[in-house]
C-alpha cells in the first residue's frame, strides 16, 4: 500500500484504455484517495463510470485552457479534500492534420495549440496545486521518445514533448523547496486516444516491439506501476527527472538483421 493516505488529482483520463486510467488504477491499488477530471461533456460519460467503480466521489471538468476553469476545479478540491498529495498530468493535444506530413508546415496556430494544451496546462496546474500542497507531494507527467529523436508523423508533439521535459526540470528547481517533487514518465506507444490521431501508428508500435531488448511492447499496467514508485515515498529523493518505462528501447541505437546462420 505504497500510496495508503495520499489523496491523488489525475487530469487526463479519455476511456479504458488510457495512460491515465493506467495511473489510476495502479494507484487505487496501493490505496490511494483519487479525484479525476475530465476534458468536456463528451468525455464524462466514459470517464465518470471508470471513476466512480474505483470509489471516487470527486469527478470534475476542467478546460486546462481556461485559468478560470482550473481555479474552480482546485477550489472544489480544496473544499473536498483539504489537501492533496499527487498531481497528475496526462493531458496532450494537437490537431490531428499537424500530426500528418512534415513538421515544416505546422501552422502557427497550431503550434500554439498544442503548446498550450500539452505544455503549459503542466505550469498552470501545479500553480494552482501547490496551495493545495502543503506538506509537499509528487507532480507527474507523461512525454514520450519523439521529445529526443524525430519519430515520423509525431511533429510539432514531439517538439511540444521537448518543451515539456524541460518544463518538468524548471518546475522542480521551482517547487523543491515546497517539498514538491516533479517527475515525468516516458512510455512506449500504447494505443491510446490521442495516439489514433498520429499517422502510421500501428505499424510504428509493432516495429518498436520488434526493437525492444525486452521483445515485447509497454501496456497501461507498465506505466501506472512506476507512477505509484515515483508518487510514493520511496521515490522521496527523485526530482526533475525523465523515467524511461519502454521496455528498453532507448537504449538501443543501430540493429543488424539476425543472422541466417
Amino acid at each position: 500500500m505504497l500510496l495508503q493516505g495520499k489523496t491523488a488529482l489525475i487530469f487526463g483520463v479519455a476511456n479504458d484504455h488510457s495512460i491515465a486510467w493506467g495511473i489510476a488504477q495502479a494507484f487505487h491499488a496501493e490505496g490511494a484517495t483519487l479525484g479525476f477530471s475530465y476534458a468536456g461533456p463528451t468525455l464524462e460519460k466514459r470517464v465518470r463510470p471508470l471513476a466512480e467503480s474505483l470509489g471516487a466521489e470527486f469527478i470534475e471538468e476542467c478546460d486546462v485552457s481556461d485559468d478560470a476553469a482550473i481555479e474552480r476545479v482546485f477550489e472544489k478540491a480544496r473544499e473536498r479534500f483539504g489537501s492533496i498529495d499527487i498531481l497528475i498530468h496526462a493531458i496532450a493535444f494537437a490537431n490531428r492534420d499537424e500530426l500528418t506530413g512534415r513538421f515544416v508546415d505546422t501552422s502557427r496556430a497550431g503550434f500554439a495549440l498544442a503548446h498550450d494544451i500539452s505544455v503549459y496546462s503542466l505550469v498552470a496546474l501545479s500553480r494552482a496545486a501547490l496551495p493545495l500542497m502543503s506538506e509537499g507531494g509528487a507532480i507527474l507527467t507523461l512525454t514520450y521518445y519523439g521529445a529526443e529523436k524525430v519519430v515520423p508523423h509525431y511533429n510539432v508533439m514531439g517538439v511540444a514533448k521537448a518543451a515539456l521535459e524541460a518544463t518538468v526540470r524548471y518546475l522542480a528547481a521551482d517547487l523543491g523547496a515546497d517539498g514538491v517533487r516533479v517527475n515525468a514518465i516516458s512510455a512506449g506507444p500504447i494505443r491510446t486516444l490521442a495516439a489514433s490521431g498520429i499517422g502510421g501508428f500501428r505499424e510504428m508500435q509493432k516495429k518498436f516491439a520488434e526493437q525492444t531488448p525486452l521483445g515485447r511492447g509497454v501496456t497501461i499496467g507498465d506505466v501506472g506501476g512506476v507512477a505509484a514508485f515515483l508518487c510514493s515515498d520511496l521515490a522521496s529523493a527523485i526530482t526533475g527527472e525523465v523515467l524511461y518505462v519502454d521496455a528498453g528501447y532507448n537504449i538501443m541505437g543501430m540493429q543488424l538483421p539476425e543472422s541466417k546462420e
